[in-house]
């Protein structure tokens, strides 16, 4: 028995500390400035629900939280959603954010790339988006990208669905192709009211992704964050064979009908984290990356503000 127990004790404790390694590889940075000194709404409040209900890799307590309390700052009624696409539901909402559903609950589960929701649901979100609603659809590299595939066709938007990189246009300092840069300087932050923002104080920079999927919207839609000719997709990781991602971007914004829908390619960009033992940050808390600014300008264009 006390073999027995000393087995039992040692496994335990080897779970216990996988357990903190895995939770310690990406956590919400819970020092990340989410204030917003002049809120964009003091009254009258747009209701927001953020999707909980499709397996979320993202959700309002975890990895987005920082951009939860973001908004939240800058007068946004933000409300977890946690039952499925349904038009009475949505009716009293003003925008809508899904970031990284999935298929199954875990993203290394088999069917984590599969549809995310159902056809009645997405042609729920699409009947009222262009009744008036507004989406911020955020879909990462795989499996997320296959998961929100069905929901994306509904807008004419086309995902790569696998990993995309670039080995002449990324950022430097991170010594990682697949960490983007787009900037007004190598002309991969394309103008548009949400890179533009109301005042040179909301003018978007420089943005950084973090290891996503190419997208490509439908005829008409505009480009916030476009790929170089560089630009490759890969449909794994660790996969030796990859196609152009030329032409392709990571950020794209649209009006359907009498609403409002942005798609990123990339979820990590709008979330404020801390990965690996060393805690880098990643995301909003960037130094000298206007993400933060990104997020805000998006949910203002979203609202009508911009």
């Amino acid at each position: 028995m006390k073999i027995h127990f000393g087995r039992f004790l040692a496994l335990a404790l080897i779970f216990a500390l996988q357990s903190q390694l895995a939770g310690a590889q990406q956590s919400s940075d819970a020092e990340f400035n989410t204030t917003v000194a002049h809120p964009a709404y003091t009254k009258n409040y747009p209701r927001v629900v953020f999707d909980e209900a499709h397996n979320n890799f993202h959700t309002t307590t975890g990895r987005y939280k920082p951009f939860v309390d973001l908004i939240g700052s800058d007068g946004y009624n933000v409300v977890p959603g946690r039952k499925l696409f349904a038009k009475p539901s949505l009716s009293t909402f003003k925008i809508l954010v899904i970031a990284n559903a999935l298929g199954a609950e875990d993203m290394d589960e088999d069917g984590a790339d599969g549809a995310a929701f159902t056809e009645e649901e997405c042609d729920v979100v699409r009947d009222w988006v262009k009744g008036g609603g507004a989406l911020l659809l955020i879909a990462d590299h795989a499996p997320f990208g296959g998961a929100a595939e069905s929901l994306g066709k509904r807008f004419g938007v086309e995902m790569s669905k696998g990993y995309t990189f670039d080995p002449e246009n990324y950022f430097k300092e991170s010594g990682d192709p697949s960490t983007l840069l787009f900037s007004r300087e190598n002309k991969r932050l394309l103008d548009h009211p949400i890179t533009n923002g109301h005042t040179a104080g909301e003018r978007i920079n420089q943005v950084l992704t973090f290891t996503g999927q190419s997208i490509k919207g439908p005829e008409g839609s505009s480009v916030l964050l476009q790929l170089s000719e560089t630009a490759r997709d890969k449909p794994d990781r660790e996969s030796q064979t990859s196609v152009s991602a030329a032409g392709r971007a990571q950020g794209i914004a649209f009006k359907f009908g009498k609403g409002r829908v942005v798609v990123l390619g990339e979820a990590g960009m709008l979330s404020a984290q801390l990965v690996g033992v060393e805690k880098r940050p990643m995301g909003m808390n960037v130094p000298g990356s206007d993400n933060r600014q990104l997020a805000l300008n998006i949910m203002h264009w979203l609202s009508g503000q911009l």
